[in-house]
């Protein structure tokens, strides 16, 4: 925290958060009406993970967003929920750790997750295809953790 610049601040809140607001900002006029609203969260938004305080704060944030768009969005039957991933195997997290370390810190995460594994990219694409249709049409306003169970349970 002591290394964060305000320029970090802002490139942290812009990308995770502002980006959100406008995008839905913009998108709503070419919606229709009883449509699906799905953002992306994170399960850092409910533990303070080491050096990663602006970007849960953002994500927590991003929660709140979905509770209120879709409350103002209630007239045009429009629903918003967040999908909140934990580790997730991607091509991002292989940018973050070094190639010879890639395994070890894989297995490190699988070990930690209560269900025994890292995510994967289709965990989050099923739930998204979920909350799309209309088996959630009673869902709102609310957030899916997609986390192998690490928000809440412990191994």
């Amino acid at each position: 925290m002591a290394d964060t610049s305000e320029a970090d601040y802002d490139r942290t809140m812009d990308l995770n958060l502002k980006s959100v607001y406008f995008t839905v900002n913009k998108a709503l006029p070419y919606m229709n009406d009883g449509g699906s609203i799905i953002l992306t969260g994170s399960n850092a938004a409910h533990r303070a993970y080491a050096s990663f305080s602006l970007y849960g704060a953002a994500k927590a944030a991003v929660i709140h967003f979905a509770k209120g768009f879709s409350n103002d969005l209630l007239h045009r039957k429009i629903r918003a929920n967040v999908i909140s991933p934990g580790t997730t195997d991607t091509p991002v997290f292989d940018k973050f750790v070094p190639v010879e370390q890639l395994e070890a810190v894989k297995k490190y995460w699988a070990d930690v997750m209560p269900i025994g594994r890292i995510g994967q990219p289709s965990d989050i694409g099923k739930t998204a295809v979920f909350l799309a249709s209309d088996d959630s049409s009673f869902i709102l306003g609310a957030e899916i953790l997609v986390d192998g169970g690490l928000s809440y349970l412990s191994k």
